[in-house]
């Protein structure tokens, strides 16, 4: 059996019962489950429809996204979530370049480097010394001021917390940033590189080795070898290129808002919704999402 999921971005929900009717009828569906009204439904269908791509891309123009995907097992025992641009709205190394006055330089980087067009490791050595000299106490204002959380992501990580599943916050970016916020939202553990500091300023370098593309599947091998779990008990989310390894390893791989460079690789694609769309294709009703601690 195969569950399929239709949602929409929880700020101005709009999901028609009767395109979920619709669409139900045409696929053979079981009877519509709506997981929160006006924004997100389900249904069961025995095999996976062929022409599903196709009425992706139909949705897509309605503001609705679609996931099909095997009811069995998808609720998962681990979350692996990438941080910039997914947990949080912002790039860090961006708004850090913005104070330091290379803000434009560092973007564009960092967009060509989400987008695969650039090594990583590269393009990570290069944008941090462009900030050599930086004052360290910058980092605490760059949190307090510019950073913002992804709107669903308290709950996804509360809500999966609170039903037994593991929370780790995996990041090319620095720990500086990653303890903070797995911190707030609750992760239980972080991983990311290390701004080398001297005498209170930036050095314009990183700690090696770099985490890169690698460092985030090595973190789904650990993790679900110490916990004792399958990696197909895995739901990993992420956006940028050196996302892809973790996201084709997990069980359910998440391209959220993704580059379309990663979307075109992965199964599951939220254009519309935010992270609480991660708790409906597991099959979660908002009445049960979990109240976070923030």
């Amino acid at each position: 059996m195969y569950a399929v999921t239709l949602l929409t971005n929880p700020a101005a929900p709009s999901l028609d019962p009767a395109l979920v009717d619709s669409l139900r009828n045409a696929w053979g569906g079981g009877d519509a489950q709506w997981l929160a009204p006006d924004e997100a439904a389900e249904f069961q269908v025995t095999e996976k429809p062929a022409n599903l791509w196709d009425v992706w891309q139909e949705l897509q123009g309605m503001g609705v996204d679609l996931v099909a995907q095997p009811a069995e097992g998808r609720r998962k025992k681990m979350l692996l979530a990438d941080m910039d641009s997914t947990m949080i709205q912002q790039e860090c190394i961006d708004e850090l370049a913005d104070v330091a006055g290379v803000g434009d330089r560092v973007k564009e980087i960092t967009a060509r480097a989400m987008n695969g067009e650039l090594d990583f490791e590269g393009a990570l050595t290069e944008r941090v010394s462009l900030m050599k000299g930086l004052q360290e106490g910058i980092i605490a204002d760059v949190l307090a001021q510019r950073i913002t959380l992804m709107p669903g992501g308290p709950e996804l990580v509360a809500t999966m917390r609170a039903n037994g599943a593991y929370a780790a916050l995996v990041s090319g970016g620095f720990t500086a940033f990653t303890a903070s916020v797995a911190k707030r939202l609750g992760f239980d553990e972080n991983r990311a590189n290390t701004l080398i500091v001297e005498n209170g300023a930036l050095a314009g370098t990183v700690g090696q080795p770099i985490l890169g593309r690698q460092a985030k599947v090595d973190a789904l091998e650990d993790i679900t070898a110490r916990l004792g779990i399958a990696e197909a008990d895995v739901l990993a989310v992420g956006d940028g290129a050196n996302d892809l390894g973790m996201l084709n390893r997990a069980g359910t791989g998440v391209a959220l808002h993704a580059k379309p460079v990663v979307a075109a690789e992965c199964d599951v694609r939220i254009n519309h919704g935010d992270l609480s769309a991660l708790l409906f294709i597991q099959g979660y009703a908002r009445s049960e999402f979990a109240k976070p601690n923030i």
